[in-house]
């Protein structure tokens, strides 16, 4: 089992990764929980995993109750929120108890803005079971739900007290799922590793194929990256943790345009959003354009889009430019964009003009 730190201070907390975890995780949660229930909160597509999960907590002797939703985008809502609220606030769950989250990102984020806010807050524990949760949402505190205005526009920052990674439940997931959540992987080489982007050239097939050495050591080298990160930035006040946003300001664009739907799912909106801020900075001068093709080569590699003709969406430059316009990080009328210097050296620019954004996306559908 490998174990990386998040360190903020007395909100501290362990990020257990190793094969086989699920089977064990009633070991590491009954320290924290004692003679306390816990709730679970999973979603229909993990039926599987939440049996493994029952069974590893009625072994600790951890009484439980689980909520079950169903998959998707559209659950992360108002209408799951207050289900989710009601199901906790029915148990007569407490601050000092432990809600766990079961599930994929859109589990993750849901439970923990639900327990963000039950009784002004309550512990959670992430069990994350998809690839881009274990090296993403899982981690940072990062918790939200979607309004019509937008993606994850309503939430707030309340960290877990425990992470548990288990690479064998990828096996369960989709291809598609799962190149997914390899997006993400491959943005920490992004943005300021290039001897990880290499490392994704070299592996990341073999990743995707089922190589769990190689799975193990993405998940654990993405969760360290993104752990120094928050460490440093936790509330993204500072501009060092909006580095995790790459590819997200396109990315969300496209997804908007697909309402959240099955048409583009999150990690494969995240390689087009990668590929077309690589696509940008060269057009402007700012890296190589043999490494924006590099970039875009990669992901087509693996069967992701590499930019916006691939990506599914035949919206106008100016339509996606109006969804970018409702981003929660648009501030007196100007929208940062994560570009890029090279492979490995990502930067934030607070000067982007949004017309040049939108002629730029009419070039690129072409």
């Amino acid at each position: 089992m490998n174990t990386v730190d998040v360190h903020l201070g007395e909100r501290s907390y362990p990020i257990h990764i190793g094969a086989g975890l699920l089977e064990q995780a009633g070991d590491h949660i009954a320290p924290l929980v004692g003679d306390r229930r816990v709730a679970i909160v999973s979603d229909e597509n993990v039926r599987a995993h939440l049996a493994t999960l029952e069974h590893a907590l009625d072994t600790a002797g951890i009484a439980h109750r689980a909520f079950i939703l169903p998959p998707g985008e559209t659950t992360k809502s108002w209408t799951h929120l207050a289900a989710v609220s009601d199901f906790l606030l029915d148990l007569g769950i407490e601050r000092g108890d432990h809600v766990i989250a079961l599930g994929g990102g859109v589990i993750g984020d849901l439970v923990g803005f639900a327990a963000a806010i039950l009784k002004r807050g309550c512990r959670f524990i992430q069990i994350p079971t998809t690839l881009l949760a274990q090296v993403d949402s899982s981690v940072g505190g990062k918790t939200a739900i979607n309004t019509a205005a937008g993606k994850n526009l309503i939430g707030a920052f309340h960290q877990p007290v425990l992470v548990l990674i288990d690479p064998l439940v990828l096996d369960t997931l989709s291809p598609r799922e799962l190149r997914a959540g390899y997006a993400e992987v491959v943005k920490y080489g992004l943005i300021d590793d290039a001897g990880f982007f290499a490392w994704c050239e070299g592996k990341g097939v073999g990743l995707l194929a089922g190589d769990i050495d190689a799975r193990t050591h993405a998940i654990t080298h993405s969760v360290a990256a993104k752990a120094r990160i928050v460490a440093a930035d936790e509330h993204e006040t500072n501009g060092l943790r909006a580095l995790l946003n790459l590819g997200h300001t396109f990315g969300h664009a496209l997804e908007a345009e697909a309402n959240y739907s099955g048409r583009l799912i999150h990690g494969e909106a995240v390689a087009a959003g990668c590929a077309l801020a690589f696509a940008y900075s060269a057009r402007h001068g700012l890296c190589a354009h043999e490494d924006a093709a590099r970039v875009a080569r990669h992901f087509a590699t693996v069967g992701l889009p590499d930019g916006l003709a691939t990506s599914g969406i035949t919206a106008g430059g100016a339509r996606l430019v109006d969804h970018m316009r409702h981003d929660k990080k648009m501030a007196a009328g100007t929208l940062p964009f994560l570009l890029a210097r090279g492979i490995g050296q990502t930067f934030l620019d607070k000067t982007v003009d949004l017309a040049d954004v939108a002629a730029f996306l009419d070039e690129a559908a072409r």
